[in-house]
């Protein structure tokens, strides 16, 4: 189903929204990089580059700042990323527009993002009053031993344009309440929500009162501006969010000069519907994690292992919710697919089914929507590949490979050990799920010998992560985990204390040194 609706013009549209938000017109007008809306492939505005001696800058800026902010206590910390949280629950229709706009996300999923940005800050201020280290038993007598957890620094962020709010507030609200400063390269497709936020940091800082000049700071361009700041030996750590590739040439840099380095990077997810499932919610779970965010987000579900005797129920099921899941303007409520970031999506995506066609694969849908109007942007329909195990009884190389665009690989299981070896025989270790009524199954996939990722479910596709919990992968993934748990500890440095409050110097191990 494709949704004709009347488009209209999304510069307009984006030049009234950042106006509404508070975005001085001077930083979205008159600069060297257009900014280009995949809703309607026009160009909504002109950004201006950061330089790399001003990138220097903002980092000695927020350097100083945190070296103020490290001293206010964590709870008022706390304070300043409720008052955020304040200005992002005003703004909330307005910035979620502007995702869909820069983005393409759909309504709804827009303004879940914008909800994850308040629900991370509410988060925060809770955890502003938990940076709690550990008291630990001593072998000497009147000694004290205890660990503590200090602000670490500037903080670097870099995000995707998948979530172009989103991870930046994961990193931004936990860091703010740690005693950190923050300097964000958002993608360079997706500024304008950058700056937007940015607007509503300063609004939120102003009615604080204490927050020292350039605690947040926004910085734009290419790889180059990037670079730049990963290299500043004044930013301890790093959060990344992107393609492999990224990681590939960010961490190396980061090691060389022994910073930290916080990686979310590729996730090639996957699902089994075993025997058991109940295949009214399993459909419901397939089809968001697949096809939701025009298969644009890191845990977007790519591979699903249907056994067997479920196979020929399930399938034409599946075909059908693809054939008829409205794709189209994302600004129209009901539209459930919108547009590809770029054409270099859509070229990868052709590119993989040709391969997937080549390996003996059968494709449904995959081909290009056409809406008035819009000829400079990319719409497509979600592309479901059946396709066949290797003689060997591996997966295809193209389904090995992750590709950023809505396709679903679909293949044939017997064993359920099997469906779990062939889950985790790709590079990347992001996300999983199985959908099954057997506890046994369940706990399987759970258990160290089951899925080998940061995120296993259960009878919930492998999207749509709670800020609550640690997010992130393994393998290829990075390691990194973001958001709840106790990923702050990432943003803070340990120190053992050992307080010795007698009159004597007893030696730990008996080591004796009398002068």
């Amino acid at each position: 189903m494709t949704l004709q609706t009347p488009i209209g013009s999304a510069r307009s549209d984006a030049a009234d929204v950042l106006t509404r938000l508070g975005v001085p017109e001077a930083l979205w007008t008159g600069g060297d990089r257009p900014v280009r809306s995949p809703v309607t492939g026009e160009t909504i505005a002109e950004v201006h580059d950061t330089t790399p001696k001003a990138v220097a800058a903002a980092v000695e800026a927020a350097h100083e700042a945190y070296l103020a902010w490290r001293s206010t206590p964590a709870p008022r910390r706390g304070e300043l990323v409720r008052l955020l949280g304040e200005e992002l629950r005003a703004a909330k229709a307005d910035l979620a527009h502007l995702v869909t706009l820069e983005a393409g996300k759909i309504v709804s999923e827009a303004n879940g993002e914008v909800q994850e940005m308040i629900d991370i800050c509410d988060y925060a201020v809770g955890l502003s009053r938990q940076l709690f280290g550990l008291t630990l038993a001593t072998e000497r007598p009147d000694h004290r031993m205890m660990e503590t957890w200090h602000p670490l620094g500037v903080v670097g962020v870099i995000s995707a344009f998948n979530f172009p709010v989103a991870v930046w507030s994961w990193n931004a609200a936990l860091a703010l309440v740690c005693g950190d400063a923050v300097v964000w390269k958002p993608s360079e497709k997706t500024p304008l929500t950058a700056l937007a936020v940015q607007a509503l940091f300063e609004r939120a800082a102003a009615r604080f009162g204490e927050a020292p000049k350039a605690l947040s700071a926004v910085i734009l361009g290419g790889r180059e501006v990037g670079e730049a700041m990963v290299d500043h030996p004044k930013v301890p750590l790093v959060s990344a969010t992107g393609s492999t590739a990224m990681g590939r040439a960010v961490a190396p840099r980061l090691a060389a000069r022994f910073a930290r380095a916080l990686l979310e990077l590729g996730g090639n997810n996957a699902a089994i519907v075993a025997p058991t499932a109940d295949l009214d919610l399993t459909l419901r779970g397939v089809a968001f994690a697949a096809m939701g965010t025009a298969g644009q987000r890191c845990t977007t579900l790519r591979r699903l292992f249907v056994h067997e005797s479920l196979y020929d129920a399930f399938l034409p099921r599946l075909k059908a919710a693809y054939g008829s899941v409205p794709v189209g303007d994302p600004r129209n409520a009901a539209t459930l697919v919108g547009p590809l970031i770029d054409a270099a999506a859509f070229e990868g995506q052709q590119r993989a089914l040709a391969d997937a066609r080549a390996a003996g694969g059968h494709v449904t849908g995959g081909e290009r929507v056409h809406l008035p109007g819009c000829s400079d942007a990319v719409y497509v329909r979600p592309a479901l590949v059946e396709v066949p195990l290797l003689a060997e009884g591996g997966q295809a190389e193209v389904v090995r490979r992750e590709t950023f665009a809505p396709i679903l690989y679909v293949m044939r299981y017997s064993d359920l050990a099997e469906a779990i070896r062939l889950q985790n025989d790709v590079p990347q270790g992001l996300s999983s799920s199985i959908f099954t009524n057997d506890i046994r199954e369940a706990e399987l996939f759970t258990s160290a010998r089951g899925s080998d990722c940061g995120i296993a479910n259960v009878n919930i596709g492998p999207s749509g992560a709670e800020i609550g919990g640690a997010f992130g992968g393994e393998k290829e993934t990075g390691g990194g985990r973001e958001a709840g748990s106790d990923s702050w500890k990432t943003y803070m440095r340990r120190a053992t204390n050992t307080v010795n409050y007698g009159r004597t110097l007893p030696l730990a191990q008996g080591v004796e040194f009398d002068v």
